[in-house]
């Protein structure tokens, strides 16, 4: 028999279960931790900081000293080469006997954790990547401290996690807002970090991550005023600019295309590193000695190339070097850091892209409108952020906070948005994400509306249901089977009247039949009494997920105000009628206006009338025979 199928009033019951966000009151208590561990990143930031300055001084100065200073003023001479070589040597004993995840520079080894391990990392990494870092730039590595923090950060916001207990996704949270809060410290920049973790990290924008991940930052901010002081990176004299003329958006376009060729040169050119060094005939514990080597010689041709740098990104950006200066720190900068950072050794990106994509403004400066001074480097590192690392919003407001340069935010969005697009076309993966697709992974960055949130249970479902009496005996079963149940179904409602009592499946139903007359029984001996049912208000994706907890691809679809009202039956199979839904709007061309039906009904031309055809004339027979 048929299930009686009745008309149910959805919408209330809708309302009441769905809402525009997931979030529970579980998002205060994460978000006091995401107040405590951006509070502890801003103080590991600091002391990385000063641990990088101690290096420093004590590689190239041979003293000991807390303060950041650049390489470039060592009195060592010629023995510079060496530096970095004995600093590679250190981490590379590091990497072998220690942890082999402090190599790499801080963002992919993150994305790997978050990915691959449930958001743990091993407490040993939470130290020995910050000293391997320190070490690193402080031997003269090219490199910048935001990704060692970055992961000192989420390392030690996952040890926070893995103290208490949480889920995977819980986890995630903490150990990005430690992420997050490490890069708002050292680079004073708490929008951008936020934006940078939603973009590169959390793979989700939810409150759930969204608010913890925030406060972090916020919170990381609020410590380092205390700690290391307020106010931008850079200090730029401030520029009269609020809106470019078209000269000026069609200059930020010509640079927002050079620059994205320079994102495309420069990640191939690491990458290509790294495939040379993993071709050589000798452990990777040594690689790191065989690419400080080249930093030495590196350091020798232009020394302001290396370390960090911050000081000569500000003279860029000031637009106080000499067009020779730009050039040759440039060239060396971005040669050392590649070969250095495809060697494997311990080091961060966003400096060198910072100090990479400055000079290019510089150097493009001179021949572009003219637009106050440094204008046209603060607009190349924005864009060389957004286009090497595929997240534009980072890019722009990271610029925007490293300057304080409100006014560039037009120029910034032109420029970086048409670099963006530049490696979005010609690149299948960023800097970061390639080495995590090297290791075996895939990770995609468009974050876009399950197609299962927008459909309901009640649109896919099957009405016409087939209906088992509850008294029905193995006799009048097996003449149903051989009838009407056919051979698709494989599971069936039991029926009292117009109530459901429970579900049968084709198996059971076979062993039933199997029955003698005289064992006796009915249907409702067999039958399921408490089945795994959908309600028909509820998104697909609620009913996929039950699917997956409870093992069954076949659900009846019940009335949520009264569950024994059977309304349909869904299977994994109707899945696919949202994914065919997508599909179609991703690939239907179709044009749904025309000039016509835009113009006012007196002012139309009139419809052609349709040609009237003439009968076809009758083929002859020797064209149809055989």
């Amino acid at each position: 028999m048929n299930s009686p199928i009745k008309p149910a009033n959805h919408a209330g019951a809708a309302l009441e279960n769905y809402g525009d966000f997931t979030a529970t009151w579980r998002v205060v208590p994460m978000t006091a931790a995401g107040a405590v561990i951006g509070a502890l990143a801003a103080v590991i930031a600091y002391l990385l900081l000063r641990l990088i300055g101690f290096c420093t001084n004590l590689f190239y100065f041979q003293r000991f000293s807390t303060d950041f200073v650049s390489p470039a003023k060592s009195p060592m001479g010629l023995a510079m080469v060496i530096v970095p070589v004995i600093g590679a040597l250190i981490i590379g004993f590091m990497a072998r006997y220690g942890s082999e995840r402090i190599r790499g520079h801080g963002i992919p080894e993150a994305l790997e954790a978050i990915l691959t391990r449930g958001s743990r990392v091993e407490p040993r990494v939470a130290f020995l990547k910050p000293l391997s870092a320190a070490i690193s730039i402080g031997s003269g590595g090219p490199f910048g401290a935001e990704g060692p923090i970055i992961m000192t950060g989420g390392a030690f916001g996952s040890m926070l996690a893995q103290l208490f207990r949480l889920t995977a996704a819980e986890r995630k949270t903490l150990l990005v807002a430690g992420a997050a809060a490490g890069m708002s410290a050292t680079f004073s920049a708490p929008i951008a970090s936020v934006l940078l973790a939603v973009e590169l990290l959390l793979f989700e924008f939810k409150p759930r991550s969204f608010v913890p991940v925030s406060i972090a930052s916020a919170t990381a901010m609020l410590v380092r005023t205390f700690l290391l002081g307020h106010g931008p990176l850079f200090s730029l004299p401030e520029h009269a600019v609020v809106m470019l003329g078209p000269k000026g958006l069609a200059a930020c376009v010509v640079l927002g295309v050079c620059i994205g060729f320079l994102a495309w040169i420069t990640t191939l050119a690491v990458y290509a590193s790294e495939d040379l060094f993993m071709r050589l005939p000798v452990h990777w514990m040594w690689w790191p000695a065989i690419g400080g080597l080249f930093v030495g010689i590196g350091g020798l041709i232009e020394p302001r190339a290396l370390g960090v740098g911050y000081e000569y990104i500000e003279q860029l950006l000031r637009g106080s070097m000499t067009q020779d200066m730009v050039l040759r720190l440039a060239l060396v900068k971005a040669a050392i850091w590649a070969g250095y950072l495809g060697s494997g050794t311990s080091g961060g990106v966003l400096a060198p892209l910072l100090m990479i994509g400055s000079a290019l403004g510089g150097l493009l400066g001179p021949h572009l409108p003219a637009e106050g001074a440094g204008m046209w480097p603060l607009l190349a590192m924005g864009a060389m952020l957004s286009a090497t690392m595929g997240s534009p919003l980072t890019g722009i407001v990271f610029a925007v906070e490293l300057t304080g340069e409100s006014k560039a935010l037009l120029p910034l969005l032109v420029t970086s948005t048409v670099a963006y697009t530049f490696t979005v076309l010609v690149m299948k993966r960023s800097i970061l994400t390639e080495k995590v697709a090297r290791r075996g992974f895939h990770i995609t960055r468009e974050y876009e509306i399950d197609p299962l949130d927008v459909l309901f249970a009640r649109d896919v479902m099957q009405t016409k249901v087939v209906g088992l009496p509850v008294r029905a005996t193995p006799a009048q079963i097996a003449e149903l089977l051989q009838t009407k149940l056919g051979e698709k179904s494989r599971l069936y409602a039991v029926v009292d009247g117009e109530r459901m009592v429970g579900v049968v499946t084709r198996r059971m139903l076979s062993e039933f039949t199997a029955r003698s007359e005289k064992d006796g029984g009915t249907i409702a001996d067999i039958a399921t009494r408490k089945p795994v049912t959908a309600f028909a208000d509820e998104t697909m994706r609620d009913v996929v997920q039950r699917m997956a907890d409870s093992g069954k691809t076949r659900l009846p679809v019940v009335d949520r105000n009264d569950p024994t009202l059977l309304l349909g039956m869904v299977t994994l199979a109707h899945t696919l009628k949202a994914k065919q839904r997508h599909i179609e709007e991703e690939q239907r061309r179709e044009r749904l206006l025309t000039v016509r039906s835009l113009l006012p009904a007196p002012f139309r031309p009139a419809r052609p009338r349709p040609r009237e055809r003439s009968a076809p004339e009758s083929a002859p027979e020797s064209a149809n025979a055989g």
